[in-house]
């Protein structure tokens, strides 16, 4: 799925049952996030989220940062393209290139500046710009399957693969870890 030049560092598939699950599963990546606060600080993550229409990508989006402790509206940016939120110290951009025809789209945008160093930047429909969009630490991809959904997760950086293993291990602990 990622356009990165090297080898997935870890990966893993989850069964997701139902929303609750898929929500679940955004507050485990929040708690894998927080974990890294210093990380994310000096060199800031990538995540990336894939699907078809309707797979839960906003739905995983958005219960990861509730998760992180954003009150009021957590809207989709199907239209907008960015939602911005400031999560403590930390920069969060919500991006949806849904809309993008190619990665120019992404060129075009100026949304470069946003990725690095004090940022998180979640990326729904990251193959709309790829070769423009920045590689993933992390990358989600969510597929229906019966009533729930499958996550299949992959680390393209160290970052990644810890976020990814704590994301299992809060998983596999109830959310408790």
């Amino acid at each position: 799925m990622a356009s990165c030049a090297t080898a997935p560092l870890a990966s893993a598939t989850l069964r997701l049952a139902d929303e609750p699950a898929t929500a679940a599963l955004g507050a485990a990546l929040a708690r894998g996030l927080e974990r890294q606060r210093a990380h994310l600080q000096a060199h800031g993550f990538v995540l990336w989220l894939s699907g078809e229409l309707g797979a839960g990508k906003t739905s995983l989006a958005r219960a990861l940062l509730r998760a992180l402790g954003v009150q009021g509206s957590v809207k989709s940016p199907t239209f907008s393209l960015l939602e911005a939120y400031v999560v403590s110290s930390l920069h969060f951009h919500h991006f949806d290139f849904y809309r993008f025809s190619d990665a120019g789209d992404f060129a075009d945008a100026g949304f470069r500046e946003l990725f690095g160093a004090g940022s998180v930047c979640l990326v729904e429909w990251p193959e709309r710009a790829l070769g423009a969009v920045p590689a993933p630490d992390l990358s989600v991809r969510l597929d229906v399957q019966d009533e729930g959904r499958a996550a299949c997760c992959t680390a393209w950086s160290e970052a990644g693969a810890r976020c990814l293993q704590q994301t299992i291990s809060t998983m596999e602990a109830g959310g408790e870890a």
